[in-house]
């Protein structure tokens, strides 16, 4: 399980370390993918081999699932961990996550969100606002 915030730089190749109580469950590598919000998904092996089965499930003859497929497949890159941790995180996707030379790394349960420090001080902002009436609304579900 993934879990904290924890702010790191980004090195001039691009690389950030994940938190080393990250690591263990990492150990086998990373899938990283551009996520739906502005932030790169960071999932373990097993885990994504278990969002794409899931995936896999829509019809293809669906044109909506065959562009959800493509954006995430597309965009997904398979990375090890260097000796020191640090994962290169492709110029594509810190292009998407505007991303420069700050991170925040968020774990979510069974993966890891990688934030610039700006879109997550922005989305902290908002599930400071939000939060309490999405509980709210989630505690009135059948």
């Amino acid at each position: 399980m993934f879990l904290g915030v924890y702010e790191h730089r980004i090195d001039p190749r691009g690389r950030v370390a994940i938190p080393a109580r990250f690591r263990e469950e990492l150990k086998e590598g990373v899938i990283l993918w551009a996520g739906l919000d502005k932030c790169i998904n960071v999932y373990a092996p097993e885990t994504w081999q278990q969002m794409a089965d899931g995936l896999a499930a829509p019809l293809v003859t669906r044109e909506s699932s065959r562009r959800m497929s493509r954006f995430i497949f597309g965009s997904a890159f398979s990375q090890e961990l260097d000796r020191l941790g640090r994962v290169l995180l492709p110029s594509h996707l810190r292009q998407h996550a505007e991303i420069k030379d700050t991170v925040v790394i968020i774990g979510v349960n069974t993966y890891v969100e990688i934030w610039s420090k700006e879109n997550w001080d922005a989305e902290k902002e908002l599930m400071d606002e939000e939060t309490r009436g999405i509980a709210e609304r989630m505690e009135k579900r059948p």
